[in-house]
C-alpha cells in the first residue's frame, strides 16, 4: 500500500484533535500527580504511625498494580458503587494517582536532602511546622526534584494511548478509528509515531534545561 498524502491532509485535523487531548490529559495529570505525591510523601512523614503505614500500604499497592488494570477499575468498576465519571476525567485521576505514587519517591528523596541543621533552625526560630513546610523546607527541597518530575511526566505522556481503552479519544484512539473507518493503517499510526516522537524530543530539551539549570539529582 503506498502512502497517500491526500489522505495526511484529510485525516490531519481529526489527529491533531486527538494531539490536544493527549496534552490536555497529560498536562492536568501531571497537577494532579504533583498535589497527589506532595500529600503521600507528607502522610509518609506522620508521626502517626496508623497513617503513615495505611498511606505507605496504598502507595506501594498502587505503585505495583498496572496503570491499564486502574483506569479500567476507575472507568467499569466505581460506576457500579454509583461513581460515574467522563473519559477523560476518569483518565487524568488514573494518571494523576499512579504517576502520584512515583512522584512521593522524588519528593521524599528531596526532603531529606535538606541539611538537617534546616530543622533545627526552624525549630530554633519558634516555627510552626507550616511555617517550616513552606518556608523552609519545600523551597530548598523542590528545585532539585524538578528534572526528575519532568522525566516521569515525559512517561506519563507516553502512557496516555493507554486512555484508549476506556474511550478517551485521545491520538492513538484517533488513529485506530480513523484507520477501521477507511482501512488505510500505514498513514494514521505513522503519523502518531511522528507526534508522540516530536513532542517528547522537545520535552527532552525542556528537561536537559531543567537539568542543567537545577542540577542532577539520583533517579
Amino acid at each position: 500500500m503506498e502512502w497517500d498524502w491526500n489522505f495526511v491532509w484529510q485525516i490531519f485535523p481529526t489527529l491533531l484533535q486527538g494531539v490536544k487531548i493527549t496534552i490536555i490529559a497529560t498536562l492536568l495529570g501531571s497537577v494532579l500527580a504533583v498535589f497527589v505525591g506532595l500529600a503521600i510523601a507528607l502522610l509518609r512523614r506522620s508521626p502517626n504511625r496508623l497513617v503513615s503505614t495505611t498511606t505507605g500500604f496504598i502507595a506501594e499497592f498502587i505503585r505495583g498494580t498496572p496503570l491499564l488494570v486502574q483506569l479500567y477499575f476507575i472507568f467499569y468498576v466505581l460506576p457500579d458503587i454509583g461513581i460515574l465519571l467522563p473519559p477523560l476525567v476518569a483518565g487524568v485521576i488514573g494518571l494523576g494517582l499512579h504517576y502520584g505514587t512515583y512522584t512521593a519517591e522524588v519528593y521524599r528523596a528531596g526532603i531529606d536532602n535538606v541539611p538537617r541543621g534546616q530543622w533545627e533552625a526552624a525549630k530554633a526560630c519558634n516555627l510552626t511546622a507550616r511555617q517550616t513546610w513552606t518556608r523552609i523546607i519545600l523551597p530548598q527541597a523542590i528545585p532539585p526534584m524538578m528534572p526528575a518530575l519532568a522525566n516521569y511526566f515525559i512517561a506519563m505522556f507516553k502512557e496516555t494511548p493507554l486512555l484508549s481503552a476506556i474511550t478517551v479519544l485521545e491520538l492513538m484512539n484517533q488513529a485506530k478509528s480513523v484507520a477501521n473507518t477507511y482501512y488505510r493503517y500505514i498513514e494514521p499510526i505513522t503519523l502518531v509515531g511522528v507526534f508522540f516522537l516530536t513532542i517528547s524530543l522537545i520535552s527532552v530539551v525542556v528537561l536537559r534545561w531543567l537539568e542543567q539549570r537545577y542540577g542532577r539529582i539520583e533517579r
